[in-house]
């Protein structure tokens, strides 16, 4: 017969992330950078004081328990109270992606129910745009002192309050209740779907139990020595929990705010002294960028995180054998609250050569604890871990969505997410995307992978940025399309990258044509947005 436990039953909870670290790490610094404004700088205590007292104003608006509040914000520090304070008070934090389409925000922000919403002033025309469609709002909160405030957001919206004027007076001390783990913390909408967004609901549980995995050594280890500059958005899958793991750990968090741009972002990282950070293949494509055309280093960068998209295995070479920084290659999404896998190097790897170290890094790696994958057939069966035979990848663990928000039904199979993502697993457990099930092009009977074309032509030293779709085709049903960026300066035409690719792909893989372009399509969590792309250039192959 199984004998009980005999330990203490305490609930994983947000706001206890946040009092271990104001107690244990009370001046480790949260560095942001204003949106308007110099850099400032608190200690964590503080912050916690903050968050404190926006727990206590939001109680005094009539919140309660369960009710949402969203924000529409960049990484800041007051971002960052609203995290702790929401959560911790026993409601739901809804991080609202600003650069979706307003029709889209107007839909999550009623699908949510929010009752309050946090904005930055940047925001505030869009604010101003889709406040008299949110009946439901009872305030709008411009993140910013009061000589910041914008005008009204909208002729049916009252006067949104600044948020300095909101916390002023109230007291720094508040009771954080204590319920059910189990109780949803945070809501995140996925913009990888079609139709509208579809609404995951994580829970205190899943949010504590993936960041304390994500402070481990082989994930992103973070401690009390790193400063950690989270550059992917809070409003996209928080941050991937970094800003619950800082806590966790005790590091230093730099927070960037609204100037992601290659420039900004090395000057944040030389000025803070920055030794890790986290964000999508655009961003460090644009710091390289202008690292590579002023000459420069880096000083104390000694790690990143990649993951939203493949990284092309071009740039992963240049950060670790040019800049001295090791990349860290993952794969989570929405529905996985961030990561569920991660390229890592074993001291064995490390010895070998550096073009096979590259391939370890650029495929999307092992499982974290608490997490299982597998990848099967068209009939759902499981197939074998041979590194060849290629599926759709399931996924299951502590932290994976079963059911979308207000959903009547379970979006499982069998216990199991299918994420819609095709992939192989090797046999030591390590795991490559291959594609997008919408994403891979059946030409002729058989299949291209256009993770990989774009990984070959990124590959070329003209190249800024690669996209590769597949196109209805009159002779092979579907045919690749590359779509180039040059570099600024590079010369680059079509005779020259089909050839590159000729001796690095099969021959049937080369594409049948190539578009230069200024610039890709990026959504708001800086993927390219394929969907435009084959919207614009769909008719290439058929002539229409």
């Amino acid at each position: 017969m199984l004998k009980p436990g005999l330990m203490m039953d305490r609930p994983l909870l947000i706001s206890g992330l946040l009092e271990h670290a104001a107690a244990q790490h009370a001046t480790q610094e949260v560095v942001s950078r204003e949106t308007h404004g110099p850099t400032v700088r608190f200690g964590i205590a503080q912050t916690a004081r903050r968050a404190r007292q926006l727990a206590n104003a939001l109680r005094g608006l009539g919140l309660q328990p369960g009710d949402a509040v969203a924000s529409i914000a960049w990484n800041n520090h007051r971002h960052l109270e609203a995290y702790f304070a929401v959560s911790g008070s026993g409601m739901v934090m809804h991080t609202c992606n600003p650069r979706l389409h307003p029709e889209q925000l107007v839909y999550i922000l009623n699908h949510a129910e929010d009752r309050v919403v946090l904005f930055d002033s940047t925001f505030a025309p869009l604010v101003q745009a889709i406040a008299a469609k949110c009946p439901r709002v009872l305030a709008w909160v411009c993140l910013s002192e009061r000589e910041r405030l914008p005008d009204t957001p909208s002729p049916a919206a009252a006067t949104p309050l600044a948020y300095e004027d909101l916390i002023a007076g109230q007291p720094d001390t508040f009771d954080w209740p204590e319920f059910d783990e189990k109780t949803g913390a945070v809501l995140c909408y996925t913009s990888g779907t079609t139709g509208n967004p579809k609404g995951v609901l994580y829970s205190h549980r899943s949010i504590v139990l993936n960041a304390t995995t994500a402070c481990l050594p082989d994930v992103l280890g973070l401690s009390t020595r790193e400063s950690v500059l989270p550059v992917v958005p809070m409003f996209h899958i928080n941050a991937w929990c970094i800003p619950y793991a800082a806590m966790v750990a005790g590091a230093r968090i730099v927070l960037p705010g609204p100037r992601l741009d290659g420039a900004s972002l090395y000057e944040l990282m030389e000025a803070e002294k920055v030794t890790i950070s986290a964000g999508v293949p655009t961003i460090w494509m644009g710091l390289l960028q202008h690292v590579e055309q002023g000459g420069l280093r880096f000083s104390t960068m000694r790690r990143t995180c990649v993951g939203g998209s493949a990284m092309p295995r071009a740039l992963i070479e240049k950060f670790n054998d040019v800049y001295g920084v090791e990349v860290r290659h993952g794969w989570g999404m929405t529905e996985t609250a961030a990561i569920a896998t991660l390229s890592n190097l074993s001291a064995a790897d490390w010895e070998r050569p550096a073009e096979e170290r590259h391939a370890i890094v650029a495929r999307q790696g092992k499982v974290v604890s608490g997490i299982e994958i597998k990848v099967v057939d068209e009939q759902g069966a499981t197939l074998p871990r041979d590194g060849a035979s290629q599926g759709e990848l399931m996924v299951r663990g502590q932290w994976i969505v079963e059911r979308y928000h207000k959903a009547d039904r379970t979006a499982l199979v069998d216990g199991w997410f299918p994420t819609g993502d095709i992939a192989t697993i090797a046999p030591d457990g390590v795991m490559t995307i291959r594609d997008r099930t919408k994403d891979v092009i059946k030409s002729g009977g058989e299949w291209i992978s256009s993770i990989d074309l774009e990984n070959a032509a990124a590959g070329h030293p003209a190249v800024a940025q690669a996209a590769v779709i597949g196109i209805k085709h009159p002779k092979w049903d579907e045919r690749p399309l590359l779509l180039l960026v040059r570099k600024p300066g590079a010369a680059l035409e079509k005779p020259e990258i089909l050839a590159f690719l000729a001796e690095r792909v099969a021959k049937w893989w080369v594409p049948e044509d190539v578009v230069f372009l200024d610039a890709l399509p990026v959504g708001g969590t800086g993927k390219v947005q394929k969907n435009e792309l084959r919207k614009r250039y769909g008719g290439v192959f058929s002539g229409t």
